[in-house]
Protein backbone atom coordinates (compact mmCIF):
# COMPACT_ATOMS: atom_id res chain seq x y z
CA UNK A 1 0.00 0.00 0.00
CA UNK A 2 1.36 3.39 -1.01
CA UNK A 3 2.04 6.02 1.61
CA UNK A 4 -0.69 8.65 1.49
CA UNK A 5 -0.06 12.25 0.50
CA UNK A 6 -0.83 14.98 2.96
CA UNK A 7 -4.03 16.89 2.21
CA UNK A 8 -2.09 20.09 1.57
CA UNK A 9 0.19 18.30 -0.88
CA UNK A 10 -2.83 16.84 -2.69
CA UNK A 11 -4.43 20.28 -2.95
CA UNK A 12 -1.20 21.77 -4.30
CA UNK A 13 -0.93 18.94 -6.82
CA UNK A 14 -4.50 19.50 -8.00
CA UNK A 15 -3.79 23.22 -8.43
CA UNK A 16 -0.72 22.44 -10.54
CA UNK A 17 -2.79 20.10 -12.72
CA UNK A 18 -5.45 22.78 -13.25
CA UNK A 19 -2.82 25.37 -14.19
CA UNK A 20 -1.12 23.01 -16.64
CA UNK A 21 -4.42 22.09 -18.35
CA UNK A 22 -5.22 25.81 -18.69
CA UNK A 23 -2.16 26.17 -20.94
CA UNK A 24 -4.05 24.34 -23.69
CA UNK A 25 -7.75 24.50 -22.73
CA UNK A 26 -9.58 27.79 -22.22
CA UNK A 27 -12.29 27.67 -19.58
CA UNK A 28 -14.08 24.39 -18.79
CA UNK A 29 -13.17 24.86 -15.12
CA UNK A 30 -16.10 22.82 -13.82
CA UNK A 31 -15.31 19.93 -16.19
CA UNK A 32 -11.65 19.92 -15.10
CA UNK A 33 -12.68 19.83 -11.44
CA UNK A 34 -14.99 16.87 -12.07
CA UNK A 35 -12.28 15.06 -14.05
CA UNK A 36 -9.93 15.45 -11.09
CA UNK A 37 -12.58 14.06 -8.73
CA UNK A 38 -13.17 11.14 -11.11
CA UNK A 39 -9.44 10.43 -11.34
CA UNK A 40 -8.99 10.17 -7.58
CA UNK A 41 -12.33 8.35 -7.16
CA UNK A 42 -11.23 5.86 -9.86
CA UNK A 43 -14.30 6.57 -11.97
CA UNK A 44 -15.10 7.08 -15.65
CA UNK A 45 -16.50 10.21 -17.29
CA UNK A 46 -18.87 10.83 -20.19
CA UNK A 47 -18.49 14.25 -21.83
CA UNK A 48 -21.51 15.45 -23.81
CA UNK A 49 -21.55 18.65 -25.79
CA UNK A 50 -21.82 20.15 -29.27
CA UNK A 51 -18.92 19.88 -31.73
CA UNK A 52 -15.95 22.18 -31.27
CA UNK A 53 -16.23 22.62 -27.50
CA UNK A 54 -12.80 21.04 -26.78
CA UNK A 55 -14.04 17.70 -25.43
CA UNK A 56 -11.31 15.72 -27.18
CA UNK A 57 -8.67 18.35 -26.46
CA UNK A 58 -9.62 18.34 -22.79
CA UNK A 59 -9.20 14.56 -22.54
CA UNK A 60 -5.86 14.63 -24.39
CA UNK A 61 -4.51 17.47 -22.24
CA UNK A 62 -5.74 15.81 -19.06
CA UNK A 63 -3.83 12.62 -19.91
CA UNK A 64 -0.69 14.53 -20.89
CA UNK A 65 -0.75 16.55 -17.67
CA UNK A 66 -1.00 13.39 -15.60
CA UNK A 67 1.74 11.61 -17.52
CA UNK A 68 -0.62 8.71 -18.25
CA UNK A 69 -0.32 6.33 -21.17
CA UNK A 70 -2.98 7.62 -23.54
CA UNK A 71 -5.12 5.59 -25.92
CA UNK A 72 -7.69 6.91 -28.34
CA UNK A 73 -10.45 5.11 -30.23
CA UNK A 74 -12.48 6.95 -32.84
CA UNK A 75 -15.76 5.07 -32.72
CA UNK A 76 -17.40 4.38 -36.09
CA UNK A 77 -20.33 2.18 -37.21
CA UNK A 78 -18.00 -0.49 -38.62
CA UNK A 79 -15.82 -0.79 -35.49
CA UNK A 80 -15.72 -4.31 -34.03
CA UNK A 81 -15.01 -5.42 -30.42
CA UNK A 82 -11.68 -6.89 -31.51
CA UNK A 83 -10.61 -3.46 -32.75
CA UNK A 84 -10.86 -2.27 -29.14
CA UNK A 85 -9.75 -5.26 -27.11
CA UNK A 86 -7.25 -6.89 -29.46
CA UNK A 87 -7.07 -10.57 -30.39
CA UNK A 88 -4.90 -13.67 -30.44
CA UNK A 89 -3.34 -14.01 -33.91
CA UNK A 90 -1.63 -17.12 -35.20
CA UNK A 91 2.07 -16.62 -35.88
CA UNK A 92 3.11 -18.97 -38.70
CA UNK A 93 6.80 -18.54 -37.85
CA UNK A 94 6.42 -19.80 -34.31
CA UNK A 95 3.23 -21.88 -34.88
CA UNK A 96 1.76 -20.20 -31.80
CA UNK A 97 -0.95 -17.68 -31.08
CA UNK A 98 0.34 -14.23 -30.12
CA UNK A 99 -1.67 -11.66 -28.22
CA UNK A 100 -2.09 -8.42 -30.14
CA UNK A 101 -3.27 -5.85 -27.62
CA UNK A 102 -5.89 -3.33 -28.63
CA UNK A 103 -5.88 0.37 -27.74
CA UNK A 104 -7.81 -0.35 -24.53
CA UNK A 105 -4.52 -1.44 -22.92
CA UNK A 106 -3.57 2.00 -21.62
CA UNK A 107 -4.01 4.22 -18.57
CA UNK A 108 -6.52 6.72 -19.94
CA UNK A 109 -8.72 5.75 -22.89
CA UNK A 110 -10.48 8.41 -24.94
CA UNK A 111 -13.59 6.82 -26.44
CA UNK A 112 -14.33 9.52 -29.00
CA UNK A 113 -17.94 9.78 -30.21
CA UNK A 114 -18.81 6.58 -28.40
CA UNK A 115 -22.43 6.72 -29.58
CA UNK A 116 -21.39 6.28 -33.23
CA UNK A 117 -20.78 2.55 -32.83
CA UNK A 118 -23.37 -0.24 -32.37
CA UNK A 119 -24.16 -1.65 -28.90
CA UNK A 120 -22.16 -4.84 -29.60
CA UNK A 121 -18.98 -2.77 -29.81
CA UNK A 122 -19.98 -0.41 -27.00
CA UNK A 123 -20.37 -3.46 -24.76
CA UNK A 124 -16.70 -4.36 -25.29
CA UNK A 125 -15.93 -1.69 -22.69
CA UNK A 126 -18.20 -3.05 -19.95
CA UNK A 127 -15.80 -5.52 -18.32
CA UNK A 128 -12.88 -3.12 -18.61
CA UNK A 129 -14.79 -0.25 -16.98
CA UNK A 130 -16.22 -2.32 -14.12
CA UNK A 131 -13.47 -4.83 -13.34
CA UNK A 132 -10.44 -3.24 -15.03
CA UNK A 133 -9.62 -6.34 -16.97
CA UNK A 134 -10.12 -7.74 -20.47
CA UNK A 135 -10.95 -11.36 -21.28
CA UNK A 136 -9.66 -12.71 -24.59
CA UNK A 137 -10.22 -16.35 -25.53
CA UNK A 138 -10.93 -17.22 -21.90
CA UNK A 139 -7.82 -15.55 -20.51
CA UNK A 140 -8.14 -12.47 -18.30
CA UNK A 141 -5.65 -9.65 -18.83
CA UNK A 142 -5.36 -6.99 -16.15
CA UNK A 143 -5.58 -3.28 -16.89
CA UNK A 144 -3.92 -0.65 -14.68
CA UNK A 145 -5.65 -0.05 -11.34
CA UNK A 146 -6.10 3.60 -12.32
CA UNK A 147 -7.50 2.74 -15.78
CA UNK A 148 -9.96 5.47 -16.76
CA UNK A 149 -12.33 5.94 -19.68
CA UNK A 150 -13.23 9.44 -20.88
CA UNK A 151 -15.94 9.12 -23.53
CA UNK A 152 -17.41 11.88 -25.68
CA UNK A 153 -20.69 12.16 -27.50
CA UNK A 154 -22.52 14.78 -29.52
CA UNK A 155 -26.12 15.32 -28.33
CA UNK A 156 -27.19 17.19 -31.46
CA UNK A 157 -26.96 14.44 -34.07
CA UNK A 158 -29.72 11.83 -34.18
CA UNK A 159 -28.85 10.00 -37.41
CA UNK A 160 -26.17 7.31 -37.52
CA UNK A 161 -25.82 7.16 -33.76
CA UNK A 162 -26.61 4.44 -31.23
CA UNK A 163 -27.68 5.71 -27.79
CA UNK A 164 -25.74 4.12 -24.95
CA UNK A 165 -27.74 1.42 -23.12
CA UNK A 166 -28.55 1.96 -19.45
CA UNK A 167 -26.07 -0.71 -18.33
CA UNK A 168 -23.28 1.14 -20.10
CA UNK A 169 -24.31 4.54 -18.76
CA UNK A 170 -24.35 3.15 -15.22
CA UNK A 171 -20.61 2.42 -15.49
CA UNK A 172 -19.84 6.13 -15.82
CA UNK A 173 -19.29 8.01 -12.57
CA UNK A 174 -20.14 11.37 -14.15
CA UNK A 175 -21.92 12.66 -17.18
CA UNK A 176 -20.68 16.19 -17.79
CA UNK A 177 -22.40 18.60 -20.14
CA UNK A 178 -19.82 20.74 -21.96
CA UNK A 179 -21.40 24.09 -22.84
CA UNK A 180 -20.36 26.69 -25.36
CA UNK A 181 -17.82 29.14 -23.90
CA UNK A 182 -18.97 32.55 -22.73
CA UNK A 183 -18.10 35.65 -24.77
CA UNK A 184 -14.83 36.39 -22.95
CA UNK A 185 -13.62 32.79 -23.17
CA UNK A 186 -14.54 32.61 -26.84
CA UNK A 187 -12.56 35.78 -27.51
CA UNK A 188 -9.53 34.23 -25.76
CA UNK A 189 -9.90 31.07 -27.83
CA UNK A 190 -10.00 33.02 -31.09
CA UNK A 191 -7.10 35.27 -30.07
CA UNK A 192 -5.02 32.25 -29.09
CA UNK A 193 -5.73 30.33 -32.30
CA UNK A 194 -2.50 29.20 -33.91
CA UNK A 195 -0.45 30.12 -30.85
CA UNK A 196 -1.83 27.84 -28.16
CA UNK A 197 0.36 25.20 -26.59
CA UNK A 198 0.35 21.85 -28.31
CA UNK A 199 -0.66 18.85 -26.21
CA UNK A 200 2.76 17.41 -27.05
CA UNK A 201 4.32 20.39 -25.24
CA UNK A 202 2.42 19.75 -22.01
CA UNK A 203 4.81 18.43 -19.36
CA UNK A 204 3.31 16.03 -16.80
CA UNK A 205 3.02 17.19 -13.20
CA UNK A 206 2.00 13.85 -11.68
CA UNK A 207 3.99 10.64 -11.34
CA UNK A 208 2.50 7.13 -10.95
CA UNK A 209 3.78 7.09 -7.38
CA UNK A 210 2.02 10.36 -6.60
CA UNK A 211 -1.21 9.06 -8.16
CA UNK A 212 -1.08 5.93 -5.99
CA UNK A 213 -0.36 8.07 -2.92
CA UNK A 214 -3.26 10.41 -3.78
CA UNK A 215 -5.61 7.44 -4.10
CA UNK A 216 -4.47 6.26 -0.67
CA UNK A 217 -5.26 9.71 0.74
CA UNK A 218 -8.77 9.68 -0.71
CA UNK A 219 -9.42 6.19 0.65
CA UNK A 220 -8.71 7.50 4.15
CA UNK A 221 -11.27 10.31 4.04
CA UNK A 222 -14.00 9.93 6.67
CA UNK A 223 -17.57 9.41 5.48
CA UNK A 224 -19.70 9.64 8.61
CA UNK A 225 -22.82 7.50 9.00
CA UNK A 226 -25.20 10.49 8.67
CA UNK A 227 -23.63 11.18 5.24
CA UNK A 228 -24.07 7.53 4.26
CA UNK A 229 -27.73 7.75 5.25
CA UNK A 230 -28.08 10.99 3.27
CA UNK A 231 -26.71 9.35 0.13
CA UNK A 232 -29.09 6.42 0.61
CA UNK A 233 -32.06 8.80 0.92
CA UNK A 234 -31.05 10.62 -2.27
CA UNK A 235 -30.66 7.40 -4.27
CA UNK A 236 -33.90 5.91 -2.99
CA UNK A 237 -35.79 9.14 -3.67
CA UNK A 238 -35.06 8.72 -7.38
CA UNK A 239 -36.84 5.35 -7.31
CA UNK A 240 -39.87 6.74 -5.52
CA UNK A 241 -40.49 9.70 -7.82
CA UNK A 242 -43.65 9.45 -9.93
CA UNK A 243 -41.84 11.36 -12.69
CA UNK A 244 -39.23 8.63 -13.10
CA UNK A 245 -39.78 5.16 -14.49
CA UNK A 246 -36.32 4.02 -13.39
CA UNK A 247 -34.22 5.49 -10.62
CA UNK A 248 -30.55 5.22 -9.71
CA UNK A 249 -28.87 1.91 -8.92
CA UNK A 250 -26.98 0.99 -5.73
CA UNK A 251 -23.81 1.44 -7.82
CA UNK A 252 -24.73 5.13 -8.11
CA UNK A 253 -24.66 5.47 -4.32
CA UNK A 254 -21.30 3.73 -4.04
CA UNK A 255 -19.78 5.92 -6.74
CA UNK A 256 -21.27 9.09 -5.22
CA UNK A 257 -19.62 8.20 -1.90
CA UNK A 258 -16.24 7.65 -3.60
CA UNK A 259 -16.58 10.95 -5.46
CA UNK A 260 -17.55 12.85 -2.28
CA UNK A 261 -14.40 11.55 -0.56
CA UNK A 262 -12.28 12.70 -3.49
CA UNK A 263 -13.88 16.16 -3.52
CA UNK A 264 -13.31 16.53 0.23
CA UNK A 265 -9.65 15.56 -0.15
CA UNK A 266 -9.15 18.01 -3.02
CA UNK A 267 -10.71 20.67 -0.79
CA UNK A 268 -8.13 19.96 1.93
CA UNK A 269 -10.55 18.19 4.31
CA UNK A 270 -10.30 14.73 5.83
CA UNK A 271 -14.07 14.44 6.14
CA UNK A 272 -17.04 14.68 3.76
CA UNK A 273 -19.61 17.46 4.03
CA UNK A 274 -23.22 17.40 2.79
CA UNK A 275 -22.17 20.09 0.29
CA UNK A 276 -19.78 17.60 -1.33
CA UNK A 277 -22.66 15.23 -1.97
CA UNK A 278 -24.96 18.01 -3.19
CA UNK A 279 -22.35 19.40 -5.57
CA UNK A 280 -21.64 16.04 -7.20
CA UNK A 281 -25.11 14.47 -7.19
CA UNK A 282 -26.31 16.09 -10.48
CA UNK A 283 -23.34 14.76 -12.48
CA UNK A 284 -23.72 11.32 -10.86
CA UNK A 285 -27.48 11.00 -11.35
CA UNK A 286 -28.42 12.84 -14.55
CA UNK A 287 -27.58 9.95 -16.88
CA UNK A 288 -29.03 7.21 -14.67
CA UNK A 289 -32.65 8.35 -14.58
CA UNK A 290 -35.41 7.42 -17.04
CA UNK A 291 -38.37 9.76 -17.24
CA UNK A 292 -41.88 8.36 -16.98
CA UNK A 293 -44.10 8.72 -20.09
CA UNK A 294 -46.14 11.42 -18.33
CA UNK A 295 -43.03 13.42 -17.47
CA UNK A 296 -41.81 13.17 -21.07
CA UNK A 297 -45.14 14.47 -22.35
CA UNK A 298 -44.91 17.38 -19.93
CA UNK A 299 -41.42 18.18 -21.19
CA UNK A 300 -39.71 17.53 -17.87
CA UNK A 301 -35.92 17.14 -17.81
CA UNK A 302 -33.85 14.77 -15.68
CA UNK A 303 -31.64 17.67 -14.64
CA UNK A 304 -34.57 19.54 -13.12
CA UNK A 305 -35.87 16.44 -11.37
CA UNK A 306 -32.45 15.81 -9.80
CA UNK A 307 -32.41 19.38 -8.49
CA UNK A 308 -35.89 18.91 -7.00
CA UNK A 309 -34.89 15.64 -5.31
CA UNK A 310 -31.77 17.25 -3.82
CA UNK A 311 -33.81 20.24 -2.60
CA UNK A 312 -36.43 18.16 -0.81
CA UNK A 313 -34.10 15.52 0.67
CA UNK A 314 -33.06 16.58 4.14
CA UNK A 315 -29.30 16.83 4.60
CA UNK A 316 -27.53 16.15 7.90
CA UNK A 317 -26.68 19.21 9.96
Amino acid sequence: MSEALSLSALSDLAGAIRDRIAQAVVGQVDAVDHLLVALFARGHVLLEGPPGTAKTLLAQTFAATLGLQFGRIQFTPDLMPGDILGSNLFNFQTSQFTLTRGPIFCDLLLADEINRTPPKTQAALLEAMQERRVTLDGTAHRLPDHFMVVATQNPIESQGVYPLPEAQLDRFLFKLTIPYPDAQEEARIIARYGAQASVADIAPVLSPEQLAAANATVAGITLAQPLVDYIVRLIRATRESADLSCGASPRAGVLLAHAARARAALGGRDYVLPDDVKALAPAVLRHRLLLSPAAEIEGRQAEGLVAEIIARTEAPR
